[in-house]
């Protein structure tokens, strides 16, 4: 990858190390966090899990499974077309306290040593290159595979940011830009290009959300 890219992203991996590793995360590490039915533990290591995954998973050979496009990834994806309660979404919610359990060390322990992996396998991969998503069973490019990512990244940290009342913490523009180029192109998907176009210029006329999730 370019140069530009793989800083953008180890940017927001440093950026993952730092909040899990706060005080206030290991002070409440048990506590239920901002996202309704996990810990704060178990939102941390969600976190971590975006690092781990992705060394795991770019760091694999290419698949050989054509990539869908990046919009379509979350038209397919089932957690986002269903409701909190269901398996999917409990299931994801459980696996992170499971992970939890082990304790904010591992954690901390489990993420400087993929900050450490990062960059080799980053700067070795082609962009355009797919990726298997094995939970969901199709693939991706590297490309669109790191902003997803990156999305989860910046979305779950604002969400421990705010479990833990700490400042949600500022990305780069490497990071924030194709984040809510996603999250807009989600949006629009969900509620109307009308919809959103007035949500982000015309408050007199915005409907009253128009969550990409």
């Amino acid at each position: 990858m370019d140069d530009a890219g793989v800083d953008g992203f180890l940017a927001a991996a440093r950026t993952v190390a730092d909040l899990v590793g706060r005080p206030e995360v290991t002070r409440r590490w048990r506590e239920e966090s901002a996202c309704e039915g996990m810990t704060v533990g178990g939102l941390a290591c969600h976190l971590g899990s975006q690092l781990t995954n992705t060394v795991l998973l770019v760091g694999a050979p290419p698949s050989e499974q054509a990539p869908i496009p990046l919009l379509e990834h979350y038209d397919r994806a089932a957690w986002l077309h269903s409701p909190l309660e269901d398996d999917v979404n409990v299931a994801i919610r459980e696996g992170s306290d499971a992970d939890a359990a082990a304790g904010p060390e591992t954690l901390g322990a489990l993420i400087e040593e993929q900050l450490e992996r990062l960059p080799g396998i980053l700067a070795g991969a082609e962009p355009r290159s797919a990726v298997l998503i094995p939970w969901q069973g199709w693939s991706l490019t590297v490309g669109d595979w790191l902003v997803t990512r990156q999305m989860e990244i910046v979305v779950h940290s604002d969400d421990l940011a705010a479990s833990v009342a700490v400042a949600t913490p500022e990305f780069p523009d490497s990071v924030v830009t194709p984040v809510l180029a996603l999250l807009s192109g989600v949006a629009v998907r969900r509620h109307g290009q009308v919809a959103v176009v007035r949500a982000l210029s015309r408050p007199q006329r915005a409907p009253a959300s128009v969550s990409a999730f």
